[in-house]
């Protein structure tokens, strides 16, 4: 499926976006494994969460969708997951497949992960590496990849793991592990990353200790089950954020937004070059602050992006791309090694899709270099990666000539509503 889309001069309204990915995720893993029954509110019913919600169906957990959205989900405690009759496939959703190898390395049953050709590219011996430090029994496919077999282990015992590289995901699948282990599991962190998965764990009850840059829990603790209430992704709400703020005259509004401060640094990004953001009526869902944000359009300037910053907006970097596209100046983007590891090398990527539409950009090991300048138009080939294809759709609102973005199937993963939302704000976007 591709998208052709042309540059209407104008941007606003009022936008909902979907629940947050990556808390979905966690708080339907958790309510599996938690004792008692866990109502979730808002949850986000994208591809890729209802991967995990089917991975726990066929390890005999009852999920029930209910009329109003929300799921509930009937825990079966610890040690109550059922072995899967056949291999798990989890599709495109490289969070799922990371955490769930960890809370499996954990449960004593058997299980193989696997998914669709981009999610059997991922490489896994991140994470496979501390989890076999710790005793489980986990392998993968030839150069580190899935799929990833998970078979029974003694219980595991806990370590205490100095992270490499940033990457919430090897963070949340040691700690889901270590959640199983004999004795206390410590993470650090070489940079801040994301801390949905402590947040979950809090909001199911049980304890961890954060000191600085190390996070920690004693294994053989209780999950209870809980109600959650998802907030809005901020992930999704970037694309708006950046559409809004590149289209002149522009005004758009977004309710009920996440802004951990662990995931936010897309908005301190963008506010660095200019972006006029405003954030009001703060507030918690659950463990998560939760916000209302506006945004006007604003003149941008490039700047140079911290690296500690970039662990705080992994995500968000196809689309802060296209924010550096619009500005005046270079911009420049060091540390982000982990772009190459996403749904697609979104290094790669992403310097290719600028370059087709006219933009001056120099690759690097662990990041680029972005000339702002004219948006010309273009095809733009998204390699499949839905992150990469909503980023190059609201290019075209800054852009001479209509934008062709190819293979956007997978937008579906993570904001099944993507189309219908951007063409309410304006954006004349159509399937081709």
């Amino acid at each position: 499926m591709d998208f052709i889309v042309t540059a209407t001069g104008k941007f606003e309204g009022d936008v909902n976006v979907p629940g947050d990915k990556s808390v979905s995720h966690r708080a339907i893993m958790l309510a599996a494994v938690a004792s008692g029954t866990s109502r979730i509110a808002g949850l986000l019913y994208s591809e890729d969460v209802l991967a995990t919600m089917r991975a726990f169906r066929q390890m005999g957990v009852e999920l029930d969708e209910l009329t109003d959205g929300l799921l509930t989900v009937k825990g079966v405690g610890s040690g109550g997951l059922k072995a899967p009759r056949t291999d798990i496939d989890l599709g495109n959703s490289g969070t799922a497949l990371r955490l769930l190898t960890g809370l499996l390395a954990g449960q004593n049953v058997e299980a193989t992960l696997t998914g669709d050709e981009s999610l059997r590219k991922r490489p896994m011996q991140r994470i496979v590496e501390p989890l076999l430090q710790m005793g489980a029994q986990v392998t993968v496919g030839r150069s580190g990849v899935p799929p990833v077999h998970i078979r029974k282990s003694r219980r595991l015992q806990g370590i205490h793991y100095r992270m490499p590289v940033a990457s919430a995901q090897v963070k949340s699948a040691i700690l889901l592990a270590g959640m199983y282990a004999h004795g206390e599991t410590c993470v650090d962190e070489p940079l801040v990353t994301r801390d949905h998965t402590e947040h979950m764990m809090a909001t199911f009850g049980y304890p961890y200790r954060h000191e600085g840059f190390r996070i920690c829990l004693a294994g053989g603790g209780r999950l209870q089950g809980t109600t959650i209430d998802v907030p809005g992704d901020l992930s999704s709400a970037a694309f708006f954020i950046v559409g809004a703020t590149i289209c002149r005259g522009s005004r758009v509004s977004i309710q009920g937004v996440g802004i951990n401060p662990t995931r936010s640094g897309v908005l301190t990004i963008l506010e660095q070059m200019g972006a006029r953001i405003e954030i009001g009526n703060r507030r918690h869902a659950g463990n998560e602050p939760v916000a209302d944000i506006v945004v006007r359009y604003a003149p941008l300037k490039g700047i140079e992006i911290s690296p500690e910053l970039v662990s705080l907006a992994i995500d968000e970097f196809p689309i802060i791309a296209i924010a550096a596209a619009c500005a005046d100046g270079h911009t420049v983007v060091r540390g982000a090694e982990e772009l190459r590891h996403k749904e697609s090398d979104r290094i790669f990527a992403m310097v290719g899709g600028l370059e087709a539409i006219g933009i001056e950009v120099e690759e690097r090991d662990d990041g680029m270099v972005i000339s702002g300048g004219l948006v010309k138009g273009g095809r733009v080939n998204s390699y499949g990666d839905h992150r990469i294809a909503m980023a190059f759709c609201m290019a075209a609102l800054r852009s001479a000539q209509p934008i062709v973005v190819q293979d956007c199937d997978n937008i579906a993963t993570s904001f099944p509503d993507f189309l219908a939302c951007a063409q309410n704000a304006g954006l004349d976007v159509r399937q081709v």
